[in-house]
């Protein structure tokens, strides 16, 4: 099969950073609210599996029309030729969702195009009155948008933020692609000191680690593609090949997180072991009062409690002053905290350079930045 045309799902208010991934692997795209599209071939669905760190997952775009009755959906489905995607023995599920559109009853949707694959397939595959789907699985999706309906085939199996790394976790652990996101939309620079405070299971020191010797992050993970039988398995072997030869192992790291939960700090320990990097990122027990740096210009990033549940804001208030005198003496360093809390900032004592709009899972979060100096261009004797 030559190009197909792909999607990249992102998280609302990261999709600028995952269409600046998609163009670094090569590929034009464009962007709309929560979906990034590119073409590409089979070794372009390999690719952005392996290298796409902020996505949520990659799929193929099977088709696109209007459907305001479910004659148009049934007929726009059946004329996607399913026999290229699916085997005779292929596993199918189809989910939906839709939004604004006169088809609003998902399950009769879901039932709609699963029949009008099914007698597609019927047509292709002569002599077959029922298919088992007992093959290979392909994940189908129906998302009906403003009556314009989309079908996509799930390339990624889990979510791309299941590293592959995580070994235990937390209460509230931060998803591995926004930990990511953070991380880009940060001034840090691999040569820098880079600290987490509230490090928890590890996710975002482990995930600058991951960015800082560039090293892909689906690379010690299997996708749902790679089971399907027109998957070539060299595309992947050839994938993985270019991540490792792209990784930089030897590129020194300051990277540590602190927590002040001694359990944390040893389930983020065992997950760096298990990411490859327990020798290069390290944990230690501390409470954020007593944070203090000796090196000059680094970068913190930090996803402290909110505070959401009742009882907690007086406590999750002082952590924050607290926060902010500690912060204070580092008069090089650049800040990133990520928070729920609208008054976070008279808190911490001081306003920040920036905010950015995002979302943790379904809460809406800002990502307040303070800004260090830049640091000095090196003088040549």
């Amino acid at each position: 099969m030559s190009d197909f045309q792909l999607i990249a799902t992102s998280a609302m208010g990261i999709e600028a950073l995952v269409a600046k991934e998609v163009r670094a692997l090569g590929y034009d795209c464009t962007v709309e609210n929560g979906k990034i599209e590119f073409a590409g071939d089979e070794s372009a669905i390999a690719r952005a599996n392996l290298w796409l760190r902020c996505a949520d997952r990659v799929k193929i775009k099977a088709a696109e029309f209007k459907a305001e009755t479910f004659d148009e959906l049934f007929e726009g489905t059946k004329a996607v030729p399913w026999e290229d995607f699916l085997p005779r023995d292929a596993e199918f599920p189809v989910t939906g969702k839709s939004v604004k559109s006169k088809l609003f009853s998902v399950p009769d949707c879901q039932g709609i195009v699963k029949k009008a694959i099914v007698e597609r397939l019927k047509s292709r595959y002569k002599g077959t009155s029922w298919f088992e789907e007992n093959g290979p699985l392909f994940k189908i999706e129906v998302a009906l948008l403003k009556d314009v309906a989309t079908i996509t085939i799930d390339t990624s199996g889990a979510g791309l933020h299941k590293r592959g790394y995580r070994a235990a976790q937390g209460p509230a652990p931060i998803k591995e692609t926004l930990a990511a996101a953070l991380i880009r939309l940060t001034n840090w620079h691999p040569d820098r000191p880079f600290r987490d405070p509230f490090s928890g299971s590890g996710t975002i020191p482990i995930e600058a680690a991951l960015i800082g010797q560039n090293i892909a992050p689906g690379f010690n993970r299997d996708f749902l593609c790679e089971t399907w039988p027109w998957m070539s398995e060299t595309v992947f072997e050839k994938a993985r090949e270019e991540a490792e030869d792209l990784a930089q192992y030897d590129q020194p790291l300051d990277i540590a997180g602190s927590d002040i939960d001694p359990g944390m700090v040893e389930i983020a320990q065992q997950n760096a072991n298990e990411a490859g990097l327990g020798g290069i990122v390290t944990f230690k027990q501390m409470q954020v009062a007593d944070f203090t740096a000796q090196e000059a210009y680094g970068t913190i990033v930090g996803n402290p409690p909110y505070g959401e549940r009742i009882g907690e804001r007086a406590e999750v208030e002082n952590m924050y002053r607290e926060m902010g005198r500690a912060f204070a003496k580092l008069d090089t360093w650049s800040v990133y905290i990520l928070t729920s809390d609208e008054q976070f900032e008279r808190a911490y004592g001081k306003k920040a350079t920036k905010k950015r709009k995002l979302y943790n899972g379904s809460i809406k979060t800002d990502l307040y930045q303070f800004w260090g100096p830049r640091l000095p261009r090196k003088t040549e004797n």
